[in-house]
Order: C-alpha cells, then sequence, then structure tokens
C-alpha cells in the first residue's frame, strides 16, 4: 500500500465523534457547560484536565500537553502508525478504503501468510512430535505452560530441510519462498537441497506491532560450538530488525493505559515473556540486536518514560548507559533496575514474588545514580582527582544527549551532587561537549531546578520574545480595545494561562497569584482578566471563565480558545504545579524589573542610578537564588509599589 485517499481520512474525521471513540475505551466523560472533560488516559491524575472539542473533533490535555484528533487519540492509545490507526477506524465506520497500488503487496502478503501457518506448524510440533521433548523439557524446568506456550506461540522446528519442504508442499508454499522468509537456505549443487535454518530449536515466533508473525529466533536445545545460542530470521521484505520489538504487540496497549504509560525494557524472549505473564505486562525486548533509535521512536509512540532491566554484567551495563543516552534523546526519563545476585527478571520471577518485583520498580535508580555507581566501581581510588575526572566525563557524556532541559538540568543537579561537585561546575563542563545545538525561540515557562551557588547573566531564563517588547518599549499594562487588536499577551502569559487551565482548584498556586503577581507584572490586560476569572471561579465554585468568554472580542477569543485547546506550545513538565508557579513569578518578575530599569533616566540621577544598581544586582540574584528568597525580594519590590 503506497497510501490512502485524503477524501477517505477527512470522512473518517468527520464520522468518527471523537466523545464516543474516546468512551469506547471505557473513559468515563463528565461534561461542564458546553465543554466535555476527562481524567487523561496518557498520564495519571485525579483531576480531570483532558478536554474534548466535539465542535472541532480535537483533544488537548493541560497536564500533559498530548492533543490531536481522533486518528492521533487512537495512534496514542494503541500504538499505531497513522495509516494503521486510519485502517482501525474506516473498519469500525464501515468506511471504505481505496489503496493506492502497490506492486508489492501481493508478495508481502503471500510471506505473511507463509509466517502464519508456519508459527501454527511450528506449534503443533513442539506439542505433538517426539522429536520435540528436549523442547518440552526446557520450557517445563522454565515454568512455561501450555498456556504461556499457546499465548506466545511457542513451537518447535524440525530437524533438516525434507520436513519443512514436505509442509510448504502441502500448503502451496514453494521453496523459493521459504528462502525468501528467512527460513532455509537452498544449495546449487547437484543433490544438496540446502538447510533448515531453525532445524532442532526452540521456536519464538516474532510479531511486529499489529499482531502478524514476521520473523522467529530460535533457540539452541543441544550445546554446539558451530553455531550460535540463538539464531533468528535475517531480514526480509516484511521484518527489518530496527522496526520490531518483541512483545510490543501485546504491550503497546497495556502501556497506554498504565498509571505512568511506562514500559519496561529487557534482554531477551524469555525474560519478556515471564514480565508479562507475572503481571507486568508492558515488557519489550530488542530482537537480536541492540536498541536503535528506531526502536526508541516505535516505543515513544505508547510510552512516556521506561525502566531498563538489563543483566548486570559488563556487557549489561554498557548497554544500559548506551540505550539509556537513546532514550534521552528522544526526551523520555529514564530509570534502571538492577537485580541482586546476579538475576534476569526470568530467574528473579520464578524465585520472587511480583510484589518483591513491583518494589524493585517503584525503587528503580535514575539513570544518573546508576551510571555514577557503576563508572565509580571501575575505579581503585573513586575520591581521586582522576578517576572524579573520568567519572564526570562519561556522566556528562549521557547527560548531554538529553534533549530537554528540565531533566538535562535535573541530571546535572543529581550527578554534581553525588559526586560533590559544584553544580556550576558541571554545567560549565557540558557546555563543552554539548551535541545538540539549542532550540530558537521556543516558549520556556518553566526554569531548571534552583541550583545553589550559581551564576547566570541577567538574559539567563529569559524569553526572546518577551524581551524583544522590552527593548521596543511595548511591554507594559495594556489599555483599550485597539492595543488588543494588534498586539497579543507575550507567549509566556499565554502559557501562564494554560498551566492555571489544567490546575483548576489549586489553592495552592491561587494563593500565590494573590500574594506575589500584583497586575502591574502582567504585559497585557487580557492576562490579568484571565486570571482573576481563573480566581473567581476558584472562590465561589462558579465558571467564571465561561463568563469571560461571553466579553471577549472576536480577536481575544482567538488567545482564549488557543488557551483551551492547548495551542500556546507550552509543553509537558516534570515539575509538580507549585514549581512550575514558583518558576513564573521568578519570570515575570525579571521581565518586570528590566521594564523598570529601561524606564529609568539617563545616568546623571542619583536616585535612578541607585535603582538602577538595586535592579541590576536583585536580577542577579532572581536568576539564581533558591524559591525562599525569591519570594523576599518580591515582597519588597511589592512594598515599594511596583
Amino acid at each position: 500500500m503506497a497510501g490512502i485517499n485524503e477524501a477517505v481520512i477527512e470522512e473518517i474525521k468527520v464520522r468518527a465523534d471523537l466523545a464516543d471513540v474516546i468512551a469506547s475505551y471505557g473513559i468515563q466523560i463528565r461534561t461542564v457547560g458546553s465543554s466535555k472533560k476527562v481524567c487523561c488516559p496518557f498520564h495519571n491524575e485525579k483531576t480531570p484536565s483532558f478536554i474534548i472539542n466535539d465542535a472541532k473533533g480535537f483533544y488537548h490535555c493541560f497536564g500533559c500537553g498530548e492533543s490531536g484528533d481522533v486518528i492521533k487519540f487512537v495512534q496514542k492509545m494503541d500504538g499505531l502508525t497513522f495509516i494503521e490507526a486510519v485502517k482501525r477506524l474506516a473498519e469500525q465506520y464501515g468506511i471504505s478504503i481505496e489503496e493506492k497500488e502497490d506492486p508489492a503487496a501481493n508478495r508481502r502478503k503471500r510471506l505473511y501468510a507463509l509466517m502464519a501457518e508456519l508459527a501454527q506448524f511450528y506449534h503443533r510440533c513442539l506439542g505433538k512430535i517426539k522429536e520435540a521433548q528436549l523442547a518440552r523439557d526446557y520450557l517445563d524446568s522454565r515454568d512455561l505452560d501450555e498456556a504461556v506456550r499457546e499465548s506466545f506461540l511457542i513451537g518447535y522446528a524440525p530437524s533438516g530441510i525434507a520436513t519443512i519442504l514436505k509442509w510448504a508442499e502441502k500448503y502451496k508454499f514453494t521453496a523459493a519462498e521459504l528462502e525468501e522468509a528467512g527460513v532455509i537456505k537452498t544449495s546449487d549443487r547437484p543433490g544438496d537441497r540446502g538447510y533448515h535454518r531453525f532445524g532442532g530449536r526452540l521456536m519464538f515466533s516474532i510479531k511486529d506491532k499489529r499482531g502478524r508473525v514476521v520473523a522467529f529466533s530460535g533457540r539452541q536445545l543441544v550445546e554446539s560450538k558451530k553455531s550460535g545460542k540463538y539464531v533468528n530470521s535475517p531480514e526480509t521484505p516484511i521484518f527489518k530488525k530496527s522496526n520490531v520489538l518483541f512483545g510490543f504487540d501485546k504491550a503497546a496497549a497495556n502501556i497506554t493505559k498504565s498509571p505512568h504509560r511506562e514500559a519496561i525494557v529487557c534482554e531477551g524472549q524469555i525474560d519478556t515473556i515471564r514480565l508479562h505473564i507475572s503481571g507486568f505486562p508492558v515488557a519489550v525486548a530488542s530482537q537480536g540486536t541492540a536498541f536503535t533509535e528506531e526502536h526508541v521512536n516505535m516505543l515513544k509512540k505508547a510510552a512516556d518514560q521506561v525502566v531498563l532491566v538489563f543483566d548486570d554484567d559488563t556487557a549489561g551495563r554498557k548497554a544500559t548507559i548506551r540505550t539509556a543516552g537513546l532514550f534521552l534523546e528522544a526526551e523520555m526519563p529514564v530509570r534502571v533496575v538492577s537485580l541482586p545476585g546476579g538475576d534476569d527478571p526470568d530467574s528473579y520471577l520464578r524465585t520472587h514474588s511480583s510484589e518483591e518485583f513491583q518494589r524493585l520498580l517503584d525503587n528503580a535508580e535514575s539513570i544518573m545514580s546508576y551510571q555514577v555507581r557503576v563508572e565509580t566501581d571501575k575505579e581503585a581510588d573513586p575520591s581521586s582527582i582522576d578517576a572524579i575526572a573520568r567519572i564526570s566525563r562519561a556522566v556528562l557524556g549521557t547527560i548531554a544527549q538529553s534533549k530537554s532541559a528540565v531533566i538535562k538540568a535535573g541530571m546535572v543537579a543529581e550527578a554534581a551532587k553525588l559526586l560533590g561537585l559544584p553544580v556550576v561546575a558541571l554545567a560549565e563542563e557540558l557546555e563543552k561537549i554539548k551535541v545538540v545545538p539549542p532550540r530558537k525561540n521556543v516558549i520556556q515557562t518553566t526554569l531548571p531546578p534552583d541550583i545553589d551557588d550559581a551564576e547566570f547573566s541577567d538574559d539567563d531564563f529569559v524569553d526572546e520574545d518577551v524581551d524583544s517588547f522590552v527593548e521596543d518599549g511595548a511591554i507594559g499594562p495594556i489599555e483599550g480595545e485597539d492595543a488588543h487588536a494588534v498586539i497579543p499577551p507575550p507567549p509566556r502569559e499565554l502559557a501562564f494561562c494554560e498551566f492555571l487551565m489544567a490546575n483548576e482548584g489549586d489553592k495552592v498556586v491561587d494563593g500565590m497569584i494573590g500574594e506575589f503577581l500584583p497586575r502591574s507584572v502582567f504585559a497585557h490586560d487580557f492576562t490579568w482578566r484571565f486570571l482573576e476569572a481563573w480566581r473567581a471561579g476558584l472562590s465561589d465554585g462558579g465558571d467564571a471563565l465561561a463568563a469571560l468568554g461571553e466579553t471577549l472580542s472576536p480577536r481575544e477569543h482567538e488567545w482564549f480558545d488557543a488557551i483551551l485547546l492547548g495551542q500556546t506550545k507550552s509543553g509537558a513538565s516534570t515539575l509538580t504545579s507549585t514549581e512550575i508557579c514558583q518558576d513564573f513569578v521568578r519570570l515575570v518578575w525579571i521581565d518586570r524589573l528590566k521594564q523598570i530599569r529601561g524606564s529609568l533616566a539617563a545616568t546623571g540621577d542619583d536616585n535612578a542610578d541607585r535603582k538602577r544598581m538595586k535592579i541590576s544586582m536583585d536580577l542577579k540574584r532572581l536568576n539564581s537564588v533558591k524559591w525562599h528568597t525569591v519570594k523576599d525580594l518580591v515582597r519588597e519590590w511589592i512594598q515599594e509599589g511596583e
């Protein structure tokens, strides 16, 4: 299939009612006025912040930032590609799809059919033929019963090529098709029919995300130096190692429904199977290769974060750190479980309870804690300057792979604490090895976690767009409809309004607004009116925001709708609502003080010079001190009437 007609996609969007599709996943929808809300299925929350706009067929979560249409929702919930989600919805709503002709489609269909039939054949062989007794004994020794063998389509491949060729003839498949599927290897020598790649092995069926068998992994049952412990299918027209994760077909839906959308990544098929049958059906493993960017991107469609459970040996530790770097590059938080006593997930869960493994997951190490520990174990004298330098370089190499400023700042602070180094020293070293150029014109609504003894310039953490308003003299209270029609609120203020929508009823945030955010600090009158309505709704339980919407001009309604639909690009954050509000207070006061400094008389006025000096000192402190000091500075300026 080369593509789907655009008209079909539009028909799906019209006919597939978004609220009905969401409800079909067992999600309770609450109607509030003209809008619909649910507790977000993509992150754990108690107060609904997931808004459904039926008129526009659009959803947005103010808690985690997820947004999209009905196709995107099905993609996210079930870990599907766009085309796969379109097909599922089309089938559900009786919409016929005219696929553009694909010359290779018939060839792939034959291979899918061959692999499906062959997997069933191998499974029957496991249960029935005498030759497979060794395979059955092995599975018994690993406590993998008949139900598990059936669920994961485990089988046994008969020895020799004759049996598999006879099977192919019976089911109307050719030797050429078997070879294209990577099952046999033919020979040009007279009288030599070739060999069965998997003959005499325990067989694990490898499925794609749609549950179709696309490959096999055969485990050796009798040790032989002539071949490896595992033999895996070669790449074929329907199998690319970088596009397949073992267990993902079963895990994807479970990951999206888990409280934190967290996936478990392990090393092998049996580990994955053991996790699934022990109550952890969110586990996956790569197929005969190291984890790749393609694997990460595939998993990211279903998961928001991962926990790695690899072998605790030298190779396993290297793989853990390398794989963690790939997830960090994709802006996904990573944790690590190191199993005690050299166990892997299979051996651990056969001797320990699921509750014990869950406790290990709950207490999983951060990647920084893990890597510092691993690198420290390599050193004869970890406290020496040389050792600390080596450990720091290794850790910073991992941190540098992250594209998330928040995750990166948190890792720097954690690594500094673990190594007993100043945060600013590690931050400076990180700048020297930065591998990802900073993104331009990104709306920043939060600061990195507070850092002791750090020094920053006045311009650090200040949005470029807001600075341009300051320099042009345009920032400051804007009055009148004409001004509103020309200049929208600064991006930071719109982002804060969106944050408030995601935190309705938060009395701590309400108190901080009342104490630290007077009218004078806001650049736009619209922002202040929005905040007043939000606070009024909290105090009297009414829908003051809906009332505000009735009074807005068409231009203001555009900003209002952007906030409701999450179009301000504020993004998700790992910080708490209180921490985000604290950072916003800090940032808008930085903007306000810069505005005041720019309005002071030229040098030569003693009072202006003193005030300019105080502002410069306070700006430096606002950029670097902890919240308790920020509060004191802000209170001081509020008392001065600023």
